[in-house]
């Protein structure tokens, strides 16, 4: 019991420091369209609640005491499906070349700050998930599964921007993605293999050296 208020504790620290961060993204974006006089990258707030939806479910098995297996099953797929969507606002970097130039330093500076906020949702969702598959598994199996949700992730960010696909379109068209996905793995796309190779591996060498920071912080 004491585990789970110290617990609760923190994620009260850690979503009052989120949303801090995240009004400040929306009030730059707020600027931003005043000074423009345009909506232009207001997609950014869907995207953020999109982020926000994977750390919403590993917050909510982290404050559950006991998590069946089937429970942590289909949880950790639907997790998984909306995982990508934390990342991706990184690639929304992408629209600058849209940006006036006069400006673009503002533009610069709002995608950056949703995008670092989504980096932090991911790298947050991503600790609990290993902590809560940590205690429900094997040793043996942890590294695997990691190296496996940093390829995935990867992989659905490049169907996202480049193909163009959401998270639910896994039920409204999975024909579509499913052909569309096995097209990119069995047929040569360079493209496709560099960007998710990449974008793994930066996700992972960031996510395991800020949690080498923060052991070194705790120690």
């Amino acid at each position: 019991m004491e585990t789970i208020k110290t617990l609760i504790f923190n994620r009260f620290r850690i979503l009052s420091l989120l949303t801090i961060s995240m009004v400040l993204s929306i009030v730059l974006l707020m600027i931003r369209m005043k000074l423009h006089q345009s909506f232009y990258l207001l997609f950014l707030v869907w995207n953020l609640f999109l982020a926000c939806i994977p750390f919403a479910i590993t917050t909510g098995l982290a404050t559950t005491s006991k998590i069946s297996k089937l429970t942590l099953f289909v949880s950790f797929g639907v997790w998984l499906l909306f995982l990508p969507n934390a990342p991706y606002i990184v690639t929304d970097l992408l629209h600058l070349m849209h940006s006036e130039r006069h400006l673009m330093w503002l533009d610069v500076l709002v995608i950056l700050s949703f995008a670092f906020n989504g980096l932090i949702l991911f790298f947050l969702s991503l600790s609990d998930m290993e902590t809560i598959l940590k205690q429900q598994l094997k040793p043996k199996f942890i590294v695997p599964i990691m190296l496996s949700v940093f390829g995935l992730t990867a992989f659905g960010i490049y169907l996202g921007r480049f193909l163009r696909y959401n998270s639910w379109e896994i039920i409204n068209n999975p024909l579509g993605i499913f052909s569309d996905m096995f097209q990119l793995i069995f047929e040569p796309n360079l493209e496709a293999w560099i960007f998710t190779l990449t974008f793994a591996s930066f996700l992972a060498i960031s996510y395991w050296l800020l949690k080498a920071f923060s052991n070194s912080k705790c120690n």
